[in-house]
């Protein structure tokens, strides 16, 4: 039973399996908010824009049918005037297809699924495959499909059988109205027929979107022995694994900085080592807040000089420290008389700064344990 649960896709999709196939060009689709988002766009541009649409077409017929006379014995001319009147036919009609251009790139912003995937351009020869096809046009999702046709033509026909029982009276009524008052009355109302036709899709939008990110994120899912191979595999690479710890590496040493300026004392060796210490009243010892060699050592004395932190040559003890001593942890206690002596002279110098006197004399033979002094770099 174990095994039989462990190969259930129970489990939900991790990040790396959508992003893998995001990559692979699968994404959630729907096709009705696609068909919605155009028609939506399409109709409303109409109906805010019909009275602009509608003289600039009549003028441009207009001109199509009353050319100069002059023109028609110059093939020539006849050619530069269709180009022209082009060029003007798509000048009126270009902020509808800008419009719809943008309807139509909307839709997977709706629903996260903006991906530029090479992959999905690869050719796949599977889908030429007969058998597989057959198989396609008999799948659940084939069915669904058509039964969201069904529904669709049976909604939208719904709608249009009672915009046109709604309307009777008015569509006869156009036979009584003057050519082109009729013509203008009857754009009208197909403009509005054809909104409400439209946002009678909107019920169709509703129900589809849940469905095919239900339906994509269930494709999705995984196994349990699936999830436990992709953390194995995650944890398990050397790359993943040395960009952890440099990442860790570099936090780390961000914080070590910033406490820096904070810092009481710096003891360096004087250029190999340098080790900050920090004590508080209520501390139990002294602490290290930051340690390093090298260029870490040298980026501490410059952060300390920049924030007028007291610097220390005491190199026994600064290696011990940056030897046996824990980052952010307390001094070992086999330390604490050197130390000591370092605060006292820091204390005695902040003293000096304040009211004078005679300069006070840096420690020096510190009593630091010979077994705790690694050989010096």
């Amino acid at each position: 039973m174990a095994e039989e649960s462990d190969l259930e896709k129970t489990e939900e999709p991790t990040g790396r399996r959508i992003e893998q196939a995001r990559e692979k060009g699968q994404i959630p689709q729907s096709r009705e908010l696609g068909t919605f988002m155009v028609l939506i766009v399409a109709a409303a541009t109409l109906w805010m824009m019909s009275g602009w649409f509608m003289g600039r077409t009549l003028a441009l017929t207009r001109d199509a049918f009353m050319p100069d006379v002059s023109h028609m014995h110059e093939p020539a001319m006849m050619v530069t005037r269709l180009v022209d009147l082009s060029a003007d036919a798509l000048f009126v009609f270009a902020p509808l297809f800008a419009l719809l251009v943008l309807a139509a790139l909307l839709p997977p912003f709706f629903l996260n699924a903006w991906v530029f995937a090479p992959n999905a351009l690869v050719p796949d020869l599977n889908r030429l495959n007969p058998l597989s096809g057959l198989g396609r046009m008999f799948s659940w999702n084939s069915l669904m499909e058509l039964g969201k046709a069904i529904l669709k033509a049976l909604l939208v026909g719904g709608v249009a059988v009672l915009l046109i029982s709604s309307q009777r009276e008015e569509i006869f009524g156009l036979l009584a109205e003057p050519l082109e008052a009729g013509i203008a009355h009857a754009g009208q109302m197909l403009l509005f027929a054809f909104l409400i036709l439209v946002l009678s899709l909107l019920i169709v939008v509703a129900a589809d979107v849940p469905f095919q990110l239900w339906h994509y994120y269930h494709k999705l899912k995984m196994t349990k022995e699936e999830v436990k191979q992709e953390m194995k595999e995650m944890m398990g690479d050397p790359f993943v694994k040395g960009r952890i710890r440099s990442l860790q590496m570099q936090a780390a040493r961000r914080r070590m900085m910033q406490a820096v300026p904070q810092a009481d004392v710096i003891v360096t060796n004087p250029t190999h080592y340098a080790v900050a210490l920090s004590y508080k009243s209520g501390m139990a010892a002294p602490k290290v807040v930051a340690k390093g060699t090298g260029a870490i050592a040298l980026k501490i004395r410059e952060l300390a000089a920049e924030h007028g932190v007291p610097i220390l040559e005491a190199p026994p003890l600064a290696r011990a420290l940056n030897k046996h001593a824990e980052l952010d942890k307390e001094i070992p206690a086999t330390l604490y008389n050197a130390v000591a002596e370092v605060l006292a002279y820091i204390y005695q110098l902040a003293n000096w700064r304040q009211v004078g006197g005679a300069y006070p004399v840096p420690p020096r033979d510190l009593p630091v344990p010979a077994e705790l002094v690694p050989e010096a770099a």
